[in-house]
C-alpha cells in the first residue's frame, strides 16, 4: 500500500500525520510513544487493534481506529487514495455521542418446536446446558425415550410474542404423551389455548415462521430440518442465550411531538407501516415503541416527520457531523466527483474487505459510510451530503434484504426528486443490492462522473430530524445548480401544502384544533384560516377531521416556506350579535343556518321574531328566549304515563 501523505496533510492540517512501515511489529515503540501524549489518538489500520488497546490502556486521550488499508490502500487506484484517506481519518475523528441500552435476560428456559426426531435429537445436544422441553407438530412415529429427561409434547403454536427472556406462545391441540407409550408416543386428547412461556425457542418445524422479519428477533431461532449444517449452527447458537444481555435502545422517542391520531381520527402511520418486526404499536394518540422486540432498522426514525422518533445510533446530527467532516476534507485534500457509499458493518465491510484482498478494490472516490442499519439514513442525511459537495450517493444492500427496506425506498425517491429539480443531472441516488463483491467493483467503477456543487456548504448544525432536514434544504438550494423554488414531491412524504376547497369550508376551525403542528392557524379576532407550509408535516389529520372534506394534501417542497408568513387560505366576515354587537361566529354560516330554519322548523315559522335568536351571541340568546317566555313544548300534548308490568296485570285480571 502507498500512502500519499502529502494530500493527508492537505486534508487534515490541524493535525499530526505519522507514516510507518510496521508499526504493529517492528516500529511498536513509535506508537507507545504517541500513545503516552495528550488528546485524541487514530490509527490507520484495524487488524492490531486488540493489541494497540492494550499498549494503550490507561491513557486519557480518546483513541479511535479507521481501516484505511481495505477502504483505500488497497486498490488499483491506491496511488490516488490521499484525499480519501484523509476523509475517512477526519470522518472518525468526530465524536460519536453513548447511546442508551435495554437488558435482556434469559435463563435457559428453551422451547424446540420441531416435527419429528430431529427436534428430540436437538433436546439431547442442549440438554446439559438448557432447560428443554420438546413440542412435536402434526407428530410423526416417534420412539419414547427410554429415560425422560425433558418433556415431549404435542402442539400446535398459533400465536407468539415477546422477545429473548419473555416469549409467550398460545399453543392448540396441546396433548401430553401416556406414559404407557409402547413403540411410539400416544398423546393424551388435545386441548386448545393453551399459553406457554419460555426464553428462547428454537423452531425446527420448517413451516412459516412464527414472527415478522423473524432473523431480527433475539432469542429465535430457526432452521431448516432438512439442512443439518443449520440445525447445528442453530443448537450452538442457543446454548450460548443465557443470563442478561445488553442490547442498545436504537430509537429514542418523544410522546409529546408524536401525530399518530387525535381525537380517535388516525393521522400519520408511517412509523406502524414500517416496522418489520411489529414493535410499534397505536397507544392513546400516540405509538408506543417496545425497545426489547425493536431490531434497529431505523426507518421509524428516517420517516418520522416530527422527529418524536430518532435514531441513537449515533443521533442525526452527529451522522451529519462525520458526513461533514468527510465530504469537506475530501476536497480540501484535492479529491473530486465524491460518492458516498453508505453500507453496514456485518454485510458491506465484509463485501469491501473481500474487493480489497481478491478485487480491484474501492474507486479512489469512493467514500464508504458505515452505519449501523443503511435504513436509519433519512432524507437529511442525503440533502446534506449533496449540500457538502458529494456527486453521488449508493446504498449497498444485501441481495436478499432481511426486511422489507420500502422505508428507504421512499426515501430514495423523495431525494431523486429534490436532486434533479435542483439542477443535478443523471442518476445520483441509487441502492447496490449485492453479496458478490466483483459485482459490487464493477457497478461502482461504472457511475458516470458527475459534477458536485462548486462551493459546497459549511453549515454544522444540532437538533432534531425536522430542525436538520429545513436547515439543510435551505443550504443545498442556495449552493444547487439551479434553485427552483417549488418541487413535486410523491404521496407520503413530509412536507407539503394544503389545498382547501374554500366554496365548501365553513370556517368550522376543526382542523385548526386537531393540526399538531400548528401549521393551520386562526385569529382570535376575525374568522380566518391561515397556513404556515413549514410547519406542516403532510401528517393528514386536518383532511381527516374536516367535517365538510374540503381538505387535500399537496405533497411539495417550496424553499420560500420557510421565509413566508402565514397564507390566509379563508377569510370572512365576523357575525355580530344583532342585541350587543359582540362577534360570535362566521356570518355567511350564521345566515345559512337562519335561511334553513325559517319556515322549515316547527319553532321557527316564516317572519316570527324567534329566527333573530340564531343572529344572537350565547348571552343575548338566553337572555331573548327569557324575555319571550318562549316554552318549546306549548301545545304538544302530554305524555301518556309508561306502562309497567302491574298495569298489564291489572288489565289482565280485568279481561278474566
Amino acid at each position: 500500500m502507498r500512502l500519499d501523505t502529502a494530500a493527508v496533510k492537505r486534508g487534515c492540517r490541524k493535525s499530526e500525520i505519522a507514516e510507518f512501515r510496521q508499526l504493529c511489529r517492528a516500529e511498536l515503540d513509535h506508537f507507545r510513544n504517541a500513545a503516552k501524549a495528550e488528546g485524541p489518538l487514530i490509527v490507520g489500520c484495524t487488524q492490531e487493534a486488540p493489541l494497540f488497546g492494550d499498549e494503550a490502556k490507561g491513557r486519557s486521550g480518546k483513541l479511535d481506529f479507521i481501516n484505511l488499508r481495505e477502504t483505500a490502500g488497497w486498490s488499483v487506484e491506491g496511488t490516488k487514495a490521499g484525499p480519501k484517506m484523509a476523509a475517512l481519518l477526519a470522518a472518525v475523528s468526530e465524536a460519536a455521542p453513548a447511546f442508551p441500552f435495554v437488558t435482556l435476560s434469559s435463563e435457559g428456559v428453551i422451547l424446540i418446536y420441531g416435527r419429528d426426531e430431529l427436534a428430540v435429537e436437538a433436546g439431547r445436544l442442549l440438554a446439559d446446558h438448557l432447560d428443554v422441553t420438546i413440542m412435536i407438530t402434526k407428530p410423526s412415529q416417534i420412539m419414547p425415550p427410554a429415560t425422560t429427561s425433558f418433556p415431549i409434547v404435542q402442539g400446535t403454536i398459533r400465536n407468539a410474542k415477546g422477545h429473548l427472556g419473555a416469549f409467550e406462545l398460545t399453543v392448540d391441540d396441546y396433548a401430553a404423551p401416556r406414559p404407557s407409550s409402547r413403540d411410539k408416543l400416544v398423546f393424551e386428547a388435545p386441548c386448545d389455548g393453551l399459553t406457554s412461556r419460555c426464553d428462547i425457542v428454537l423452531d425446527l418445524s420448517g413451516g412459516k415462521p412464527l414472527f415478522p422479519a423473524h432473523d431480527l428477533r433475539d432469542g429465535y431461532l430457526r432452521a431448516d430440518p432438512r439442512d443439518p449444517a443449520a440445525m447445528l449452527r442453530a443448537v450452538l447458537r442457543a446454548r450460548d442465550l443465557v443470563g442478561n444481555f445488553d442490547k442498545p435502545k436504537y430509537v429514542n422517542f418523544t410522546a409529546e411531538i408524536c401525530v399518530h391520531s387525535r381525537s380517535r381520527l388516525t393521522g400519520c402511520h408511517r412509523c406502524l407501516d414500517l416496522c418489520p418486526t411489529g414493535a410499534i404499536t397505536p397507544h392513546g394518540d400516540h405509538v408506543k415503541i417496545n425497545a426489547e422486540v425493536c431490531a434497529g432498522c431505523g426507518q421509524c426514525a428516517a420517516a418520522c416527520p416530527t422527529g418524536a422518533a430518532t435514531y441513537a445510533l449515533p443521533p442525526p446530527d452527529a451522522l451529519l457531523h462525520k458526513l461533514r467532516a468527510m465530504l469537506l476534507t475530501y476536497r480540501e485534500a484535492g479529491g473530486s466527483g465524491a460518492v458516498v457509499l453508505l453500507h453496514d458493518t456485518q454485510h458491506g465491510s465484509t463485501l469491501i474487505d473481500a474487493l480489497a484482498r481478491h478485487g480491484d478494490g474501492l474507486p479512489a472516490n469512493v467514500l464508504p459510510f458505515p452505519v449501523n442499519e443503511v435504513t436509519q439514513v433519512g432524507l437529511e442525511a442525503v440533502v446534506a451530503s449533496f449540500a457538502y459537495g458529494a456527486a453521488g450517493i449508493r446504498f449497498l444492500l444485501r441481495a436478499r434484504p432481511l426486511h422489507d427496506i420500502s422505508g428507504l425506498s421512499q426515501t430514495i425517491t423523495m431525494a431523486d426528486a429534490i436532486v434533479s429539480g435542483l439542477g443535478f443531472s443523471g442518476r445520483r441516488v441509487a441502492t447496490i443490492e449485492t453479496d458478490d463483491p466483483d459485482v459490487l467493483g464493477e457497478v461502482l467503477r461504472s457511475i458516470e462522473p458527475a459534477p458536485a456543487v462548486e462551493r459546497p456548504a459549511t453549515f454544522k448544525t444540532v437538533g432534531k430530524r425536522r430542525d436538520l432536514l429545513r436547515f439543510a434544504l435551505h443550504e443545498l438550494h442556495r449552493v444547487a445548480p439551479v434553485p427552483t423554488d417549488v418541487i413535486a414531491l410523491s404521496q407520503g412524504a413530509p412536507l407539503g401544502t394544503v389545498t382547501v376547497n374554500t366554496d365548501g369550508c365553513t370556517l368550522c376551525l376543526a382542523c385548526v384544533s386537531a393540526c399538531p403542528t400548528g401549521a393551520l392557524r386562526d385569529d382570535p379576532e376575525r374568522p380566518v384560516l391561515k397556513f404556515v407550509e413549514d410547519a406542516c408535516v403532510q401528517c393528514g389529520l386536518c383532511q381527516s377531521t374536516c367535517p365538510e372534506k374540503v381538505i387535500t394534501l399537496k405533497p411539495q417542497i417550496d424553499f420560500r416556506a420557510s421565509r413566508a408568513p402565514a397564507r390566509i387560505i379563508k377569510e370572512e366576515e365576523p357575525a355580530l350579535c344583532i342585541r350587543c354587537n359582540k362577534p360570535f361566529g362566521v356570518k355567511s354560516t350564521i345566515e345559512k343556518i337562519a335561511a334553513k330554519l325559517e319556515g322549515r322548523h316547527w319553532m321557527y315559522p316564516a317572519g316570527d321574531k324567534r329566527l333573530d335568536v340564531v343572529r344572537m351571541c350565547a348571552d343575548c340568546r338566553v337572555t331573548a328566549m327569557s324575555e319571550q317566555q318562549f316554552d318549546p313544548f306549548a301545545g304538544v300534548p302530554e305524555r301518556a304515563s309508561p306502562r309497567t308490568t302491574d298495569d298489564y296485570l291489572r288489565e289482565r285480571e280485568t279481561k278474566r
